[in-house]
């Protein structure tokens, strides 16, 4: 599909004002791209740049649209053909946690396109969104985390950088992307803590358990005495990589997943663990253990606390377990 002047505005407006990283950027987009392939099987088109250019300088000078452009029917669009792509995505067996994103990034881009007079009402206010049934986020125990920990051989630099990164990523709960995204400038080691970029480009300080800075200071060690990387250090320490690859290049979220599943083929673990497990494993390892949630809340750089509620129905449901298998009395006569 031809990029549009109005989804490029868009996108614009997700990185530059809400501040969205590149990332979640790209998901809006690609949910946008969803519905606009749509538009153009409905509307049996395909977009000219000139036309498109010309009908989207029109909207911004608050003139109607004067001719068949996917501009003019992406800004036209009402409630039907909005629910005529929704059942469309249903046809094809989407599941009702990805049609309420693709929901969401509508709703985001018609508010969007309403305030700035580009579409002059919100096809959105008169859709719902479907209902979801609530899943418990996934956790690992304290016995499987060590198993995992254990796994990588620090051997070389790359195997103590692979159980730094395990560690960190269980020590501090941060997303995969904060944790590529980390320089060497954002770790303290006289304080332990980490400086996290968050999400919205928020920064929040982090404590770093001991054995993971540990290792963390073993791994930066390594680096200064191996020729191979020694080089990477020289730069600004604000700009420098934490985590490299095997080029001294800044680590990749999906090397850190491939990382991850060889360890876990290595020690024997379920191979649906990702990253993000060991995110949900930190936060309800800390309220099994009598975290206050608020603090869970910051350290999980959560914006809403009910975000983070989640995690007490799952230390309540393991508190069950415990109490079920424990008690005399638990169990039905």
């Amino acid at each position: 599909m031809t990029a549009l002047p109005l989804t490029d505005a868009f996108s614009r407006y997700l990185t530059d004002e809400r501040q969205f990283s590149p990332y979640t950027a790209r998901c809006y987009g690609a949910d946008l791209k969803q519905f606009i392939d749509f538009l153009i099987g409905h509307l049996k088109t395909e977009p000219d740049a000139a036309a498109e250019q010309a009908a989207y300088d029109r909207r911004l000078a608050g003139q109607s649209g004067a001719g068949p452009t996917l501009t003019d029917a992406i800004c036209e669009a009402d409630s039907e053909l909005i629910r005529s792509f929704l059942e469309h995505l249903d046809a094809h067996h989407y599941s009702a946690a990805t049609l309420a994103r693709k929901i969401a990034t509508l709703r985001s881009f018609y508010k969007w396109a309403l305030r700035g007079k580009v579409a002059k009402s919100n096809p959105m206010v008169q859709i719902r969104t479907p209902r979801q049934t609530k899943r418990l986020p996934k956790a690992i125990t304290i016995e499987q985390v060590e198993q995992l920990l254990s796994a990588p051989d620090e051997k070389d630099v790359l195997g103590t950088r692979d159980r730094a990164i395990l560690q960190t990523l269980y020590s501090t709960g941060l997303r995969v992307s904060e944790l590529v995204g980390l320089t060497f400038a954002d770790v303290d080691f006289e304080q332990k803590v980490l400086r996290v970029k968050g999400k919205g480009n928020k920064d929040r300080l982090v404590p770093l358990g001991q054995r993971a800075m540990d290792t963390m200071g073993r791994y930066v060690e390594r680096l200064r005495t191996d020729p191979r990387f020694s080089s990477v250090l020289k730069g600004e320490a604000n700009q420098t990589p934490l985590f490299i690859n095997k080029h001294g290049k800044r680590l990749s979220s999906r090397s850190v997943r491939r990382k991850l599943d060889k360890y876990l083929g290595m020690v024997g673990l379920d191979s649906s663990i990702s990253p993000h497990t060991l995110r949900h494993t930190f936060a309800t390892h800390l309220l099994d253990n009598g975290a206050d949630l608020r603090a869970v809340q910051a350290l999980l750089g959560h914006q809403s606390l009910s975000t983070t509620q989640v995690y007490t129905h799952l230390s309540g449901q393991r508190l069950r377990e415990s109490y079920d298998k424990a008690h005399p009395r638990a169990e039905a006569s």
